[in-house]
C-alpha cells in the first residue's frame, strides 16, 4: 500500500492544541523516530509519509480534524498527476478529452475536478507529484494515453481552451457595463445574434451586468464562452440557478457544440442533465480536501448507476456506505391519512406580477414537490405559507408551527455553526438518529467550529438545511435546497428529508429544479404554470404521475426509467422513445 498524509493548514492551530499535540502523541516520535517534524519557520507540523505507520492516533487526537491519513493501492503511485506541496491535496489520473464528445465529470466538491480542468486548460503545469518543471515530462508520463496527443497540442499552443467558471455570482465584481457590450467583445466567431436567440437573452441585452439575477448571469456567462473561438470548452456547473427548461436548453446547446467537432468537458451535479448531454463520464471519488481519483471513462448510464450504488465495478471501490434507490412506479402510495392542513385560494398582486394559488390540502408525513419555471411565483407562494409575505387575497391563519429555509440565505448571525444549531435544539445534535440521518451525511460536525460568515455557499446551504430540519415544526418549507450542493450532498439531503418526515410524521414542501431530486423526494406535486415575470398560477397538490406529466408537457421533454436503478432518464429529443411517449401523452414514464 502507498500512504498519503494530508494536513489542512487552514484548520491546524498549534496554539490551541497545546503546541503540536499531533507530534506529542505520535508513537513513532515517542520512540525516538521522526514521523512528525515541526517546520519552525512556518510554524506547522509536517508528516513524513515514509516514517508514518498509519496508526491514525494523530488523526483522532487532532481537535480540529485537520489531519487525514489514507492507505491507497501502490499501483496508484504511477497515476499521481499533481500534489499541492508536502502534506497537500493529491490528484490521481485525469479525464479523457475527445473530439466531438461531451465528457461529463461527476463527484463531490473538493476532490480535484477544478485542478484537473486547470491542468487541461494549461493554467497549471502538473508536477507529477515530484519536481516536474516541463510539459515534455508530462507528455512522456502520458505516453500511450489518449491525453498524450492533447498535451502535445497544448504545449505547442495548438489548443485554445475556454473555461466557463463555476461562481458566476462573482462576475459583476470583475466585469462592468451592459450585457450587449460584454457579448459583442466576446464574439470571435460572428455568432452574436444566433447565440442571443438560442439562449433567449434579447430582453436583458441593454441591462447592466450588476443588475442581473443568478440565472441571468449564468446564461450570459455561457453565451460568452460559446462566442469564443476555441478547441477545448469547459463548463463548470452550467445548470446552477437555472430552471429545468433552461437547463435542457443549455444541455442541447452544449451537445450541439460537441457535434461540431469541439472538445467539451463539463462538471454537472444535476444527474438528469448530466445524463442527457454526456457521451461518457468519469466518476471522481476520494476524500474532499485530501485526495481525488478519476475513474476510468464509463458509459453515461453505467457511470451514473454506479455512482448511485456507491460502488465502482471496474475499480472494485466502494465510496459510499449506502445505495440510492428510486421508486420505480411513477406514483407513490397515495396519501389517504390524516390531513395536516387545508389552505385557501391565495393571491399576491405586485402590480407587475400576479400570483394566483388554488387552495389545497397537505397530509401528515408526506413530501410535496413544487415545480415550475423561474419567475413564476414559487418562492412567493412558500413565503406566504411561511408567514413572511402577506397575501393580497385569502388568509393563512393556522396554528401550525412552520420551519422555513429561504432561497437566499443571510449570514447575519455572529457566532459559530455549533452555537447557531445549539440555540435551535442542542438535543438533536446529540441524538444518534439525527447524527446518522442528517448531521454526519451532510458533514455538519466538520463545520461546528467555523464562524457562519466564513462559510462557502455550499457549506452555508447545508447549515441552513440542517437548521430548518432540526427545528420542531409541523410543516417544513425548503426553497431550492440543492443550490450550491454537489451531487453527493444532494443525495444526502434528499435521503435525510425523506427519512425525517417519515420517522417524525411531519410534512415538507420542497421547491426544486433538479428532476431527479423531485422524483426521489416527492409523494405529490404542486405545479406552477403561467408566464414568468408576469403571471403565475399554482395548481392544487396532485399525484406524481399527473403532476409530472403536466409539468413535463409544458417543458416538452419526456422521461423514461432506468431498468436497473429506477431513476428518471431524459429521452433525447426526437428519439423513438421520445416520439412514442409524446404520442401516448406519457411524458413521465410509469416504468
Amino acid at each position: 500500500m502507498s500512504r498519503i498524509a494530508v494536513i489542512d493548514y487552514d484548520k491546524c492551530n498549534p496554539d490551541k492544541c497545546g503546541h503540536f499535540l499531533c507530534e506529542r502523541v505520535c508513537p513513532v516520535n515517542r520512540m525516538g523516530g521522526e514521523a512528525i517534524i515541526i517546520d519552525e519557520e512556518n510554524y506547522r507540523p509536517i508528516i513524513q509519509e515514509a516514517s508514518c505507520t498509519g496508526c491514525g492516533i494523530c488523526v483522532h487526537k487532532c481537535p480540529f480534524n485537520a489531519i487525514t491519513i489514507v492507505n491507497l493501492p501502490e499501483q496508484l503511485d504511477e497515476d499521481c498527476v499533481h500534489r499541492y506541496g508536502i502534506n497537500g491535496f493529491v490528484l490521481y489520473r485525469l479525464p479523457v478529452v475527445k473530439d466531438g464528445m461531451v465528457v461529463g465529470i461527476l463527484g463531490p466538491n473538493g476532490t480535484g475536478k477544478t485542478t484537473a480542468v486547470k491542468i487541461l486548460s494549461g493554467q497549471i503545469l502538473p508536477n507529477l507529484c515530484g519536481d516536474n518543471d516541463s510539459w515534455d515530462n508530462v507528455i512522456r508520463a502520458f505516453r500511450g494515453n489518449e491525453l498524450q496527443n492533447y498535451f502535445e497540442k497544448l504545449k505547442n499552443k495548438k489548443i485554445r481552451p475556454v473555461v466557463k467558471p463555476q461562481y458566476v455570482d462573482l462576475i459583476p465584481k470583475a466585469v462592468k457595463g451592459k450585457v450587449r457590450d460584454l457579448l459583442k467583445r466576446a464574439d470571435e466567431i460572428g455568432a452574436f445574434n444566433e447565440v442571443v436567440k438560442d439562449l433567449e437573452l434579447e430582453a436583458i441585452l441593454d441591462r447592466n451586468i450588476k443588475q442581473l439575477s443568478g440565472g441571468e448571469l449564468q446564461m450570459v456567462t455561457i453565451a460568452a464562452a460559446l462566442l469564443r473561438n476555441a478547441q477545448f470548452y469547459f463548463f463548470d456547473e452550467p445548470s446552477s440557478y437555472l430552471d429545468i427548461r433552461q437547463r435542457l436548453r443549455i444541455a442541447r446547446i452544449i451537445r450541439k457544440l460537441a457535434d461540431s467537432g469541439k472538445n467539451v468537458l463539463t462538471v454537472e451535479h444535476d444527474l438528469a442533465i448530466l445524463d442527457y448531454m454526456s457521451d461518457i463520464i468519469h466518476v471522481v471519488y476520494g476524500k474532499p480536501g485530501a485526495y481525488g481519483i478519476f475513474s476510468k471513462p464509463k458509459s453515461t448510464r453505467n457511470g451514473i448507476n454506479e455512482f448511485l450504488r456507491g460502488y465502482l465495478k471496474d475499480e472494485n471501490v466502494r465510496f459510499r456506505p449506502y445505495e440510492v434507490n428510486f421508486t420505480k412506479k411513477s406514483e407513490r402510495k397515495s396519501q389517504k391519512g390524516e390531513i395536516l392542513v387545508q389552505y385557501p385560494r391565495l393571491v399576491k398582486d405586485y402590480g407587475s406580477f400576479r400570483l394566483d394559488a388554488t387552495g389545497g390540502e397537505l397530509y401528515v408525513g408526506e413530501v410535496v414537490g413544487i415545480v415550475g419555471p423561474n419567475g413564476i411565483g414559487k418562492t412567493t407562494f412558500v413565503k406566504i405559507l411561511a408567514g413572511v409575505e402577506k397575501p393580497s387575497e385569502g388568509e393563512v391563519d393556522w396554528s401550525l408551527t412552520v420551519s422555513y429555509k429561504p432561497q437566499y440565505i443571510k449570514t447575519d448571525y455572529e457566532g459559530t455553526v455549533y452555537e447557531l444549531l445549539s440555540k435551535i435544539d442542542a438535543s438533536k445534535l446529540m441524538s444518534s438518529f439525527y447524527k446518522s440521518e442528517l448531521l454526519n451525511p451532510l458533514g455538519i460536525p466538520e463545520l461546528y467550529d467555523k464562524q457562519l460568515d466564513e462559510l462557502s455557499g455550499g457549506e452555508l446551504q447545508r447549515v441552513a438545511i440542517t437548521a430548518c430540519l432540526i427545528r420542531d415544526a409541523d410543516l417544513y418549507l425548503l426553497d431550492e435546497p440543492s443550490a450550491h450542493l454537489d451531487s453527493e450532498q444532494r443525495l444526502a439531503v434528499s435521503k435525510a428529508i425523506r427519512s425525517l418526515m417519515a420517522k417524525n410524521e411531519k410534512t415538507a414542501l420542497i421547491v426544486e429544479h433538479d428532476v431527479m431530486m423531485v422524483d426521489y423526494l416527492s409523494d405529490r406535486l404542486i405545479v406552477f404554470e403561467g408566464e414568468p415575470g408576469k403571471y403565475g398560477k399554482a395548481l392544487p397538490p396532485m399525484g406524481m404521475r399527473e403532476g409530472m406529466n403536466r409539468f413535463l408537457t409544458s417543458v416538452g421533454i419526456t422521461f423514461r426509467r432506468d431498468p436497473d436503478s429506477g431513476r428518471p432518464r431524459a429521452n433525447k429529443e426526437g428519439s423513438v422513445k421520445d416520439r412514442e411517449q409524446k404520442e401516448r401523452g406519457e411524458y413521465y414514464y410509469v416504468g
